[in-house]
């Protein structure tokens, strides 16, 4: 059976956050095709993920050091003090939750050039060093980038996206998602409609979030 992980990290409301409204539209299609599917929406700017500390780090250490990648059954046995017991309580769900879905929803507003505190929480937390998590090579991961400007191929500004190459690496090299399994939707120059210098750009704004709502709901119904 189809199932759906979707991640909201954006710090803004629904009604003020472009990620957010474009990523409960895939949503809204995705589970209009697939009715009696397994869906889940985890929010994390509203509920963050906590982030890792020095048990996480400890532990990821001494299971790193076994060599072979440990499997996730076998890592409390690694763990030698309350607070490493405690870190991989918060971490064993979230990965177990991620390799039950076999698509994966991300909505990732850019934020000083890069990807949100909350999800490079997510991001950390089920890194987890040494441990047998698998390869998502069968995963479809869809991520929705948000921009309040431009960053696109060829603009200025294209230097400091840390955001689509940040994401593109960790999924591609550390998680295993082929290229084909692997889609960015961009919604460029957000802000043109409340920032002056921007006004000059709203013409381009509005045709980017046309075509991030025409692309999302295609690949929500495919």
């Amino acid at each position: 059976m189809p199932a759906l992980l979707h991640l909201d990290s954006s710090a803004g409301p629904l009604e003020h956050s472009v990620s957010r409204r474009l990523t409960a539209r895939f949503a809204r299609a995705w589970q209009a095709r697939h009715p009696d599917a397994d869906y889940r929406h985890r929010d994390l700017a509203a509920d963050p993920v906590p982030l890792i500390g020095p048990g996480y780090a400890s532990l990821g250490i001494r299971v790193e050091r076994h060599g072979a990648p440990v499997p996730l059954a076998d890592v409390p046995s690694f763990a030698t003090t309350p607070s490493e017991h405690h870190e991989w309580s918060l971490t064993h769900p979230l990965i177990t939750e991620l390799h039950a879905a076999d698509t994966l929803l991300l909505g990732v507003p850019m934020y000083n050039f890069t990807v949100p505190a909350a999800l490079k929480a997510w991001i950390d937390r089920i890194t987890f060093p040494g441990a047998h998590t698998g390869r998502l090579t069968a995963t479809r991961v869809v991520v929705v980038a948000a921009r309040g400007g431009g960053y696109g191929p060829g603009t200025p500004r294209e230097p400091f996206d840390f955001q689509t190459p940040y994401l593109r690496a960790w999924f591609t090299e550390h998680l295993g998602v082929p290229d084909a399994g692997l889609r960015f939707v961009h919604a460029e120059l957000t802000r043109a409609t409340d920032i002056p210098a921007l006004t000059p750009y709203r013409d381009l704004a509005t045709t980017s979030l046309g075509t991030a709502r025409t692309t999302l709901t295609a690949l929500a119904r495919a």
